[in-house]
């Protein structure tokens, strides 16, 4: 169940728990094999992710439209705590890693220099994790962009991967 507050001064927030070990939940969050099948709201797919995981390393996901248009992502890992945290930078870039700015693609939406995103996820015991996604924006901000409900659809396209990774095991 996906849960969040509004507050104009507080960080856009949105945390899930999974019917899923905390294990399976960071391989589906941390193997791109995987984030190809998530990542992107409703009716996207994502045809490229490369992971470069550790601290210091680069990441760079594809987001393609329902009508074929396509939206690169890249960033940089700043802190990783196995199976609890994850801290990162993430801007839009070309298909080569190189950042853009989000007009390029056609979006209005503000830059944020220096922001990081942080996922972390906690073991609730009985095979059940709480993940929570901690963003770059004000919830009021993440309400006007779109973000927080791209998230939500985000975490709706995780559960399914989950849910997957949990029969296969």
């Amino acid at each position: 169940m996906t849960q969040s507050t509004v507050n104009e001064t507080e960080r856009l927030v949105i945390t899930r728990v999974f019917d899923a070990p905390r294990e399976l939940v960071w391989k589906a969050w941390t193997d791109p094999k995987y984030v190809m099948q998530w990542w992107g709201p409703k009716g996207f797919t994502s045809p490229f992710c490369e992971m470069d995981f550790r601290v210091g390393g680069k990441f760079r996901c594809c987001m393609r439209t329902p009508d074929g248009q396509d939206f690169w992502n890249a960033g940089e890992y700043h802190e990783i705590v196995p199976h609890e945290k994850i801290v990162s930078s993430m801007y839009f870039s070309d298909s080569k890693g190189n950042k853009v700015d989000p007009e390029h693609y056609g979006i209005e939406h503000e830059a944020i220099e220096g922001a990081h995103d942080t996922v972390l996820f906690e073991d609730l015991g009985n095979g059940r994790t709480k993940l929570t996604f901690i963003g770059n924006e004000t919830m009021q901000q993440g309400i006007e962009s779109g973000q927080l409900e791209g998230w939500k659809q985000v975490l709706d396209k995780l559960a399914a991967v989950i849910e997957g990774l949990v029969q296969a095991k």
